[in-house]
């Protein structure tokens, strides 16, 4: 049997109700191992005699649902060790990718069209033949246009899900009505001295520094300005956040009371029951997630398990794990009745109410842009 049948066996058990979500998710990374099934990972893994198989991402309750459910059982019945790696931010993790040798890393969950335009000036690229994707057709055609302005002529990577970095606030100390008149520039308000918090991240602090000082983030006209509004955001702030798990943290202990935050992430919070807002102001960092195989991955294998993962069975019941829309079309594909309420969801499949990174321009300032906000940082 091949993997094909394998896959389309699953989705058929999960369709007639033979299995919950929680076990359906496990199956997709465990392969139903204890049901006999293999992924395509297990069968070139075993061709190649690889010893293990490595999958990045951006940690938090994800990638415990997939150690737990996934990844262990799989080693337990193969002996291939899963390496499910975690990163904070792009940057970091593109180094450790360019100073590896070609295969280490297989396939990472990367964020924005302006890391995958990163890659591919790097050559860290595969071609994508769609044709072994069928499951691309539901995709939006906004996200995967996204890519092609960067690559028109293949793809190397399938875009996944998609969200925004909003504002987020406790209502206990700051209204909707206030949020909403002050917008941006509520993180540089004294008034909320040391309950201010803030991603450690040059890209997101350099976005609302452009929306508080009434600019065009994806065209700066005064850059100095916005250095300044960077400075007074940095000493009205309790501290900077490096992770989705400190985020919450710090929102649900109340020893911040509003920062910008990760739609997903503040969904989860609300779900807990945490009276946590979420706005996303004009203009708000919008993004969205890929799949990106990496150069010296086996790419067929990949391939197949990509058009796997964006099946609407798979892609919806991720989606709902992780409280980010996926990047299924709402208008081809019924996506129940969770995510559309997820924030920074659109009913139309079209994105334009959301604004997203010009890959060129960003990339093009990413040596002096970062540099500075270094310096910045450690007060400068």
């Amino acid at each position: 049997m091949d993997n094909t049948k394998r896959y389309e066996r699953l989705l058929e058990r999960y369709r007639n109700g033979d299995l919950e979500r929680r076990s359906f998710l496990g199956l997709i990374g465990a392969a139903g191992l204890a049901y006999g099934v293999q992924t395509p990972f297990a069968g070139f893994a075993h061709a190649q005699d690889v010893k293990q198989v490595r999958f990045d991402g951006w940690g938090g309750v994800v990638s415990e649902a997939f150690r737990k459910y996934a990844f262990d059982p799989y080693t337990a019945e193969t002996g291939i060790t899963v390496v499910d790696g975690t990163f904070a931010g792009g940057d970091e993790y593109l180094a450790q990718v360019r100073s590896s040798q070609e295969g280490e890393y297989n396939i990472a969950h990367l964020s924005g069209v302006f890391d995958y335009a990163r890659y591919v000036n790097f050559g860290l690229t595969v071609e994508l033949n769609l044709d072994n994707i069928p499951n691309m057709a539901l995709v939006m055609d906004a996200l995967t246009n996204a890519f092609r302005g960067v690559t028109p002529d293949y793809l190397s990577a399938v875009p996944y899900d998609y969200g925004t970095t909003g504002l987020a606030y406790n209502r206990k100390y700051i209204s909707d009505e206030q949020m909403k008149e002050k917008g941006a520039s509520i993180l540089i308000d004294e008034a909320l001295k040391g309950k201010i918090g803030g991603w450690g991240e040059w890209r997101t602090r350099i976005w609302y520094g452009a929306l508080q000082t009434g600019q065009d983030p994806n065209d700066i006209q005064d850059m100095e300005a916005v250095w300044d509004a960077i400075r007074s955001h940095r000493d009205l702030a309790l501290k900077y956040w490096s992770s989705g798990a400190e985020l919450m943290s710090l929102l649900a202990e109340e020893e911040i009371y509003v920062t910008e935050g990760w739609s997903g992430r503040i969904a989860a919070l609300q779900q807990q029951g945490h009276d946590i807002g979420y706005y996303d102001a004009p203009g708000s960092f919008a993004w969205q997630e890929c799949l990106h195989v990496l150069k010296g991955s086996p790419v067929e294998a990949c391939e197949e398990l990509l058009n796997f993962m964006l099946a609407p069975e798979t892609s919806i019941a991720v989606a709902e794990g992780q409280n980010y829309p996926p990047a299924l079309d709402g208008t081809k594909v019924d996506l129940g009745d969770k995510i559309p309420t997820l924030p920074a969801y659109d009913p139309t499949g079209t994105l334009a109410s959301l604004t997203f990174a010009n890959p060129t321009y960003w990339n093009g300032n990413e040596a002096e842009w970062s540099e500075t906000f270094s310096r910045v940082q450690r007060g400068y």
